[in-house]
């Protein structure tokens, strides 16, 4: 399996129908249905607004640090079977508190699951904190004010949610303030927004990757700003069509990305609803693009230059991606002519 970092993932989006079933029952929440069939029927959407009514509402089911646990477990264990050597994870937060669970419980579950699957799996992992950026600045602020005593169990900020209608530049201040606190810097910009979030994200929140960002393709000035500063831009291409950001994955721009010099690596986003983890996206843009062995060795050296893992592992785990393709290689020049 070829090795990759997974740097755009929201845990909240791995809650498979079977574990939704399992917690609703365990924690007594009332769903539409416990037909797991069904419900993974229901995974259709017109939408990124119509994909959020559903992912909320199901969430309501998290309610321990068991809960969380077991969550982030099944999400590590799959990651491991997909290749994953290093995964980056955002969580929401102020969904969690919203629903009365404590912050303590939030975080305790999922660290104890990422420090079980460094030696279960061998899998690095850290979080990183999202805001909802519907909810405003202002609860953004709050958020992070309420996070700061837990700020040695997350590494970094992002920002998520509705895009179109809150710009980044409305959460300035709130990066300073993380910026302040040593912590890395990411937001959601250009999967609905246009390239003008893109720019916003770059210039006034100083982010050092852009979660998406596929519609910086319209614009040549963001593109080159991208490219020059090397801000890495997390693709979700199965995502992406999921909600209808393209009709087909034929139509998607990350080739263009990649051949434009871009920083673009693959991800999953939220793969319990978008039909796919990290290695089924993978897969996909082998097939839709026809990508080569060296092409997709390069997707994951790309994954592992844009994590924020020690320059040592990024190292290591690079040397990997090359033993991955010289492997390829080898086989590929072991098998008789057809």
């Amino acid at each position: 399996m070829l090795p990759v970092a997974e740097l755009h993932l929201h845990i909240e989006g791995t809650l498979e129908p079977e574990l939704l079933v399992r917690l609703a029952a365990r924690n007594g929440v009332a769903l539409p249905t416990t037909d797991v069939d069904r419900l993974r029927a229901g995974y259709k959407f017109g939408s990124l607004q119509s994909f959020l009514d559903l992912y909320y509402a199901n969430l309501q089911v998290l309610r321990t640090e068991q809960d969380f646990y077991d969550l982030a477990a099944a999400y590590l264990g799959r990651a491991a079977l997909a290749g994953v050597r290093r995964a980056e994870i955002f969580f929401d937060p102020q969904t969690h508190l919203a629903h009365g669970v404590p912050l303590e419980a939030v975080l305790g579950g999922l660290g104890a699951a990422l420090n079980d699957a460094a030696e279960e799996h061998g899998i690095s992992a850290d979080l990183i904190l999202c805001f909802l950026r519907d909810q405003g600045a202002d609860a953004a602020r709050d958020t992070l004010r309420k996070a700061l005593p837990f700020r040695d169990q997350f590494i970094g900020i992002g920002l998520d949610s509705a895009e179109v209608g809150y710009p980044p530049a409305l959460f300035r201040e709130v990066y300073q303030l993380a910026a302040a606190e040593g912590l890395r810097l990411v937001a959601h910009a250009g999967e609905e927004g246009g390239p003008g979030y893109v720019r916003e994200a770059i210039d006034v929140l100083n982010v050092e990757r852009v979660d998406h960002g596929v519609q910086s393709t319209q614009d040549p000035e963001v593109v080159a700003r991208l490219r020059d500063r090397r801000v890495a831009l997390t693709v979700c291409p199965l995502s992406n069509v999921a909600l209808r950001v393209f009709d087909q994955l034929a139509d998607h721009v990350l080739p263009g990305m990649l051949d434009a010099g871009l920083l673009a690596c693959v991800n999953s986003d939220d793969p319990a609803y978008f039909g796919g983890y990290v290695d089924d996206n993978l897969a996909a843009v082998r097939d839709a693009f026809g990508f080569d062995d060296a092409a997709m060795a390069a997707l994951a050296r790309n994954s592992f230059e844009a994590c924020f893992a020690p320059a040592e592992d990024k190292q290591r785990w690079q040397a990997e991606v090359d033993a991955w393709l010289a492997e390829q290689s080898q086989s590929q020049s072991r098998e008789p002519a057809s």
